[in-house]
């Protein structure tokens, strides 16, 4: 068995570490060398105990993102809650370059209204002011959503507070007694809550591209068997269940089609189910292992990873000509690719020099390849709709964990369970 085989194998069969669903802590381990500092004001609220602290959750997705270093609340000298109450004086003795305030007055019993404010502290200017109208039983949403438009206006580049993860948990308790849970959860790992559970493994989970339903291979019936299940009802659709390899769903930008890893002819290749028609639409014939397709955010090529050049590598399969072209040639192992949506970058676990399965990124306009991490064994590489964050699975202590890395290197933070371990994580797009 080659080792592209062996690893194979191991993905599909010998994901059999003790997992099990508990919730995920984000625990930054690495932002910017000079983190912006903001402070985020408790907001003003006049009514009975809400559920959620709104101040308190921007506060901490700010801090977590790694570009600012926010203000402990009992440090901070006022709570200004309406333009007329900052005094940014106050504001430069404590060493903030913004400020963030807030109100919320109530609307009906369930739903109130929130206002927030930006201010440059140095400029003494307010950057931005803008409501929202919520149910009170949505507030971490607004929460997100508000830092979505602080993490914007500061930055350039659009905040990825309000998307969620998804990732497979797993506790094996003993050999004949595992239990894997398919979690989907807010991307701080807040709100975690289990859309499938099974006694078998359950594996490649995959977002549509409008943030409705996933795609993912379960083995509850022995045999890998691909579903797509609607998150707004939990219904599950069986999409294919050949015999041998049904594997690495993955959809198509349009949402009408998935590729597949499929084996019933013998060997494992490259499929394109129509999920209007069902047609099914060979796209490799290789004898090497072709496997883990994905879509370019145009739709007019997929990438996959093949071994047919000696060793795992990336490949680009042009959909109308169905002429294939190496994409990564640095390393003796490149697998399981995700693009950013611009197409411009590609993740991918890589193994070069070191001997470790590390997750690097290639600039597919320059050819520039950069290791971002420094473990040994990384793998499923998830990136962020924004394109700033790879999310992947990794070890610690033994124990399976989810680690992220910007794109750049510079900002990292790990998502430890208490016990247990994960695996699989998927990144969802930005969700309406």
């Amino acid at each position: 068995m080659t080792l592209f085989k062996k690893l194979l194998f191991l993905l599909l069969f010998g994901f059999s570490s003790a997992l099990m669903a508990q919730q995920l802590v984000v625990e930054v381990t690495q932002g910017v060398d000079s983190p912006v500092p903001v402070a985020v004001a408790p907001f003003g609220w006049g009514g009975d105990a809400l559920p959620e602290d709104i101040a308190e959750i921007i506060s901490q997705n700010l801090g977590r993102s790694g570009f600012f270093k926010s203000m402990n609340r009992e440090n901070m000298l006022s709570f200004p809650e309406r333009e007329e109450q900052v005094f940014f004086r106050d504001w430069r003795m404590v060493n903030q370059d913004y400020l963030v305030i807030g109100r919320m007055e109530p609307l009906s019993e369930n739903e109130v209204k929130i206002t927030f404010e930006l201010y440059d502290v140095l400029k003494e200017e307010r950057i931005l002011v803008r409501e929202v109208s919520v149910g009170k039983q949505s507030l971490r949403d607004a929460a997100h959503y508000v830092s979505d438009a602080v993490f914007e206006a500061l930055t350039g580049i659009k905040g990825a507070f309000s998307t969620r993860i998804v990732y497979v948990a797993a506790d094996r308790r003993d050999a004949e007694n595992q239990r894997y849970r398919l979690r989907l959860a807010d991307w701080d790992g807040e709100r975690a809550r289990t859309i499938l559970e099974s006694n078998e493994p359950i594996l490649s989970p995959a977002w549509s591209f409008d943030g409705t339903k996933l795609a993912y291979v379960s083995f509850e019936t022995t045999r890998p068997v691909i579903y797509i299940q609607h998150l707004a009802t939990g219904q599950r659709e069986q999409i294919q269940s050949f015999p041998g390899l049904n594997g690495a769903p993955a959809w198509s930008p349009d949402g009408h089609k998935l590729s597949l890893v499929l084996s019933k002819d013998g060997n494992p290749e490259i499929y394109v189910l129509d999920l209007r028609t069902r047609a099914l639409d060979r796209m490799t014939q290789s004898s090497a292992i072709d496997t883990e397709p994905f879509w370019a955010p145009d739709g007019k090529s997929l990438f996959f990873t093949s071994d047919r050049g000696g060793s795992p590598q990336i490949y680009r399969m042009d959909l109308a000509s169905r002429s294939v072209e190496r994409v990564t040639y640095e390393g003796s192992y490149n697998a399981r690719g995700r693009l950013t949506q611009d197409g411009r970058f590609l993740a991918m676990v890589h193994r070069g020099s070191s001997r470790r399965f590390q997750i690097a990124v290639q600039d597919l306009k320059s050819g520039r390849l950069d290791i971002l991490t420094n473990s040994d064994y990384d793998e499923s590489p998830s990136i962020a709709p924004n394109g700033s964050i790879v999310m992947y699975a990794t070890q610690d202590g033994g124990r399976g964990i989810l680690s992220a890395v910007s794109l750049d290197g510079r900002i990292r933070f790990n998502m430890p369970v208490p016990q247990g371990d994960v695996r699989e994580p998927a990144w969802s797009p930005f969700l309406k």
